[in-house]
């Protein structure tokens, strides 16, 4: 395996990840810095990337509805740190996974990029 000098196994290998190209000092980056992943991993979709290293990830899952016997699609929105050296815009299926609380509402972290889609 070639990887790249500094970054660190995160964990993720069975999804195919890489470890980003580029290469940041953020002691609060996955691959690069400190920061352990533990606890969920869960993919979703880059709704809103306007905040500074800060992205709004939203996830559709079905409910079932014993009542009407039928299945209910449902979302929630969940806050991310993105490290510097990740780059997504919205509209992009992101991989991210559970970390200690990193902000008030922040205890996820973005891992990479799944698949493209958004417009930048």
């Amino acid at each position: 395996m070639s990887e790249e000098v500094g970054a660190r196994k995160v964990g993720v290998d069975y999804w195919g990840l890489k470890p980003p190209e580029t290469s940041c000092d953020d002691p609060k980056c996955p691959w690069h810095g400190h920061l352990k992943v533990r606890g969920g991993l869960l993919v979703g979709r880059v709704y809103k990337a306007r905040a500074q290293k800060m992205v709004v990830v939203e996830r559709e899952y079905l409910v079932y509805v014993k009542k009407f016997r039928r299945y209910e699609r449902r979302r929630s929105r969940i806050h991310a740190y993105l490290p510097p050296c990740l780059k997504v815009s919205p509209g992009d299926t992101v991989l991210i996974g559970e970390t200690r609380p990193l902000a008030k509402s922040v205890a996820w972290v973005v891992l990479g990029v799944m698949a493209g889609g958004g417009s930048t």
